[in-house]
């Protein structure tokens, strides 16, 4: 018998007793006690037990009545089983069972935005830009990217089959890798004319110290040309909230960066920037999109309140609530929310966001005689449109600044 069918009649067994009761128990409308409530559950589960047409384990029926639960509070809020317990904190330590790619979902279909370095993917030639429109012989169009990933991921040593479309003409082919233990960068860097831009795909523990050497290689390039920085947030589902505020503290000299306020008092916590700024005053523009959540979106706000960043793109997802994550006996663990997160100025996060102060929409445009025959030969690919107009606003900003500075490196930008 299917998991999910178990879980139903678990359901349906546990709830048609607590209506019942709950009828009976509305005149005097006082909420039934603890002990009531596990006697309730008692009886219903050892009734199951005996009673239902297929025999069932007890610890599946206690871990899809524990789910239950947990959905019924929020999307946020779930039960983690042993083996999903274990991804869950593979992937907060950067380090996790695939093949090594970065991806997106893009009309449908799961697109790769980069292979990692000298990961299974890597080695094997897949592609920035590639399609899978299957993964192990299943299709994919219409899944989420969280379920993608879920499908990628596994046992470290076992395979994992691909068709992958490329190119323009859409030739596909299928690809078989063999999952290894992939360290995930959280934090990838490159020298844009003289703007650094830094794109943070994920708030691991490697975030920080990315971030920092990040910070340091781009002063090392650039030295004195350097304007300022793009700090590219869009398609970061979040992560670590720690590593969310030492991301802030590292652009900012003073000021809260996030609050979080729950039922109790332990919930009620502000955390605050220390002085240091790492970007030294320099411009920075944060890139956004509406699949930048959670961690991400702390980072935005607090950026935002405290005028130390312009943020650009289109609105985030709008995840502002606190997970904590316990663990069960039974080795798996429960994510329950306890608390929101509200940015600086008390702007609360959950299911609104963070709104741009200039919202550019997504779009690739391909330069003017790139179209033409000798530019297709040439390779020439369209240009990221956020992206150019997050460096068009580091560049005026640095202008204004500091003139004369800054004609300078315009000079050495257009030579």
């Amino acid at each position: 018998m299917s998991r999910t069918r178990v879980a139903l009649v678990a359901s349906l067994l546990l709830f048609a007793p607590l209506q019942a009761w709950g009828q009976t128990a509305a005149a005097s409308a006082e909420e039934m006690s603890r002990s009531q409530a596990l006697r309730l559950f008692n009886a219903a589960f050892a009734d199951l037990r005996a009673g239902y047409v297929d025999q069932v384990d007890a610890d599946r029926l206690v871990e899809a009545a524990i789910g239950g639960l947990l959905a019924s509070l929020d999307p946020h809020s779930k039960y983690l089983n042993p083996d999903r317990y274990a991804e869950n904190k593979a992937q907060n330590s950067g380090e996790f069972g695939g093949v090594g790619v970065e991806m997106a979902v893009e009309n449908g279909l799961v697109k790769v935005l980069a292979p990692i370095e000298d990961s299974p993917a890597f080695r094997a030639g897949v592609l920035a830009g590639d399609l899978f429109t299957h993964i192990n012989g299943q299709p994919v169009r219409g899944v989420t990217l969280s379920e993608a990933m879920d499908r990628m991921r596994g046992s470290v040593g076992t395979p994992l089959t691909v068709t992958i479309q490329r190119g323009p003409d859409g030739k596909t082919f299928e690809l078989t890798l063999v999952r290894e233990m992939v360290k995930s960068p959280a934090v990838r860097w490159r020298a844009e004319g003289t703007v650094g831009y830094i794109k943070i795909s994920g708030f691991t523990q490697q975030t920080q110290p990315g971030l920092e050497k990040a910070l340091a290689a781009l002063d090392a390039r650039l030295g004195d040309r350097l304007t300022g920085y793009v700090i590219d947030l869009r398609d970061n589902p979040g992560g670590l909230v720690k590593q969310a505020i030492s991301v802030c503290d590292s652009f900012l000299d003073q000021g809260e960066i996030v609050s979080t306020r729950g039922r109790g008092a332990l919930s009620e916590r502000r955390y605050w920037a220390t002085p240091g700024d790492l970007a030294h005053g320099k411009p920075i523009v944060l890139l956004v999109n509406g699949r930048s959540a959670s961690a991400s979106e702390i980072v935005a706000g607090a950026l935002q309140d405290q005028r130390r960043a312009v943020v650009l793109g289109s609105q985030t997802f709008g995840k502002g609530s606190v997970q904590t994550i316990t663990p069960l006996s039974n080795r798996g663990a429960t994510r329950m929310t306890t608390a929101r997160y509200y940015t600086p100025s008390g702007r609360s996060i959950q299911a609104l966001g963070i709104t741009p102060d200039v919202v550019v929409e997504a779009a690739k445009v391909m330069p003017v005689g790139a179209r033409s025959e000798a530019g297709i030969q040439a390779g020439a690919k369209p240009e990221d449109y956020q992206l150019t107009r997050a460096l068009d606003i580091v560049r005026g900003a640095a202008m204004f600044a500091a003139p004369s500075q800054a004609a300078s490196q315009q000079a050495e930008l257009v030579r």
